[in-house]
């Protein structure tokens, strides 16, 4: 079924804030126990990045179920995306950390590798600054939700040394085959964590589905979820399955 024109940028802002409000009320603080030994955790960085239209502050909330003592010493960041136009939307300007050309996104939706592009340059620039301060590129994991998926993907590939790893949610392949042609072999061995709903409307499952694939014929190696039900959005499961796909990735001090 067609949106009217005025209504259909409306609904996309409504389903992206309705995920952020999702989590406001899904996620209780909990007070933890100190870990112990919490001298032999080494320092690792967690990087997410929002969906179309939302912003960095608004998830904050999701590093609340990460209360295991491994990540004690962790640290996140949430960046927000410039704002700028979205041709899906016609035109209106929202946070974006690319164009997106049309909604829902399927596995054979037009990609903007230009403006995708200048997008992963950014990100590189955060974790080079985190790789500076002091921390082990193994233990720095890239993480986003639906348009942050799809920017997580692209950065992770795109990076020249092996991450911890990569975490796409809800998320598809931005970009052609061809532009694996830039990537490093240091850059294939950072594995990577797919989730997907296979309700989801917005980004259909199919474009999920194919980032796999993708990802093996780059030689990469990818964990594939499928939740059934869930659409455009991500729950605690996801979540707490992150959490436990990252602990068994991070490198201690020793």
């Amino acid at each position: 079924m067609k949106l009217v024109p005025l209504l259909k940028p409306f609904l996309v802002l409504l389903i992206t804030f309705g995920f952020t409000i999702f989590f406001v009320r899904l996620i209780e603080p909990t007070n933890s126990s100190p870990p112990k030994n919490s001298e032999a955790m080494a320092r690792s960085f967690i990087l997410w990045l929002h969906g179309l239209g939302d912003s960095g502050p608004a998830n904050e909330p999701i590093k609340g179920l990460f209360t295991s003592p491994q990540f004690k010493n962790t640290k996140w960041s949430f960046p927000s995306a410039p704002s700028k136009p979205v041709t899906c939307n016609y035109g209106s300007v929202m946070p974006s950390w690319f164009d997106i050309h049309e909604l829902p996104v399927s596995d054979n939706s037009p990609k903007d590798e230009s403006d995708l592009l200048k997008a992963v340059k950014n990100v590189h620039a955060m974790i080079d600054k985190e790789i500076e301060a002091g921390t082990n590129p193994n233990n720095i994991f890239v993480c986003g939700f639906s348009q942050g998926g799809a920017l997580t993907l692209a950065s992770v590939l795109l990076y020249p040394k092996t991450l911890g790893g990569g975490a796409v949610f809800s998320g598809w392949v931005p970009f052609n085959s061809s532009i694996l042609e830039q990537q490093t072999p240091e850059a294939k061995k950072t594995p990577i964590l797919w989730s997907h709903g296979m309700a989801d409307k917005t980004v259909l499952f199919e474009a999920g589905q194919a980032g796999p694939p993708f990802l093996e014929r780059a030689g990469m190696t990818c964990e594939f979820k499928a939740y059934p039900r869930l659409a455009h959005s991500i729950n605690n499961e996801e979540l707490k399955n992150l959490e436990s796909w990252i602990k068994t990735r991070l490198q201690s001090n020793s």
